[in-house]
């Protein structure tokens, strides 16, 4: 099997099994009596960032460095400039002030600890600890403001989110059977896309790192990007923020945690050079757009897409 074919049902394998296992979580969910609430801020943020958490995991345990860390930086910079800024040329975008207050000062928080970490030169076990215990700690807080004021708009935001995932009615065994076999396309689709990302940058001469800043990294967004455009064809652009703020928190304390948990990391040098940088660069946009005007203009998408075509076309040039 040749790399390109590789990449192309891995990704594909990533898609779909995402899907089917966000669909099937989120169902199993609701037949138990879950709050949407809760849905919202558990399983529909951080269940489409599974597929970064197991291409993340499986290059790490492969030793590549640069696919695994690449593609966190890379799929938060996505989240930001690629898909908040075609979601917002769609349709300008609400801002839900109380989820952007706390969830995006969190986020900022999160990317400094990465960039620390990543100053730092290696993602430790301890590290990895830290950071899935800072996530924990988070989810709890997020958990009890939220449960105490129904009615603020940053819990009508994860109601939101939990309303934005389609899918036909199912039963409980169906709900388990699409989670389950979501899980095994998601792993499979991972292992594939990791094997052909790494073939390709030995044929191409290309750094793993930038493949994962890139083809990796893009390929593992597309469910954040499929949640987006559907909440914008709803209307409801605040719930496309509040997805792409909660995917790039777990990203950071949850996907490098867990991964550095599993198999420790050296940070390859490029990123701590430039493509960090340009993450926080991205994050502090996004909270100085959010906060003009409490709406992401088409204006400020478009200035979004330009800035990753620019950054997408540096990175191919290296």
């Amino acid at each position: 099997m040749t790399a390109g074919i590789m990449i192309a049902i891995g990704l594909t394998g990533l898609f779909v099994g995402g899907e089917m296992l966000v669909r099937g979580a989120v169902t199993i969910a609701k037949a138990y009596g879950l709050p949407p609430m809760v849905i919202g801020l558990t399983l529909v943020g951080f269940g489409t960032s599974t597929p970064e958490l197991v291409t993340s995991v499986q290059a790490a345990l492969s030793g590549s460095a640069g696919i695994a860390i690449g593609n966190v930086v890379g799929s938060n910079i996505g989240n930001i400039l690629l898909i908040l800024g075609v979601s917002a040329m769609l349709l300008p975008l609400a801002v839900a002030r109380d989820a952007l207050r706390r969830d995006g000062s969190v986020m900022i928080a999160a990317t400094l600890a990465l960039l620390g970490v990543v100053l730092f030169g290696e993602i430790t076990r301890w590290i990895g600890v830290g950071f899935v215990t800072a996530l924990a700690a988070y989810l709890f807080v997020v958990f009890r403001s939220v449960s105490k004021t129904k009615e603020t708009s940053d819990a009508v935001v994860y109601e939101k989110e939990a309303a934005a995932i389609p899918g036909p009615d199912l039963g409980l065994s169906a709900a388990i059977g699409v989670a389950v076999v979501g899980l095994i396309a998601t792993i499979i689709g991972a292992r594939l896309l990791v094997d052909g990302a790494i073939s390709v940058a030995e044929f191409a001469g290309i750094s793993e790192t930038v493949i994962g800043l890139t083809v990796v990294a893009i390929g593992t967004s597309m469910p954040e990007l499929v949640t987006a455009v559907i909440a914008v064809r709803k209307g409801q652009g605040d719930v496309a923020i509040g997805n792409v703020i909660g995917s790039n928190l777990f990203n950071v304390m949850g996907i490098v945690g867990v991964t550095a948990l599993i198999h420790p990391v050296t940070v390859p040098v490029e990123i701590a050079t430039f493509d960090i940088w340009v993450l926080l660069g991205a994050s502090v946009l996004l909270i100085g757009f959010a906060r003009t005007g409490w709406t992401i203009n088409r204006l400020e998408g478009g200035a979004f897409l330009v800035a990753y075509l620019g950054y997408f076309g540096f990175l191919l040039m290296q």
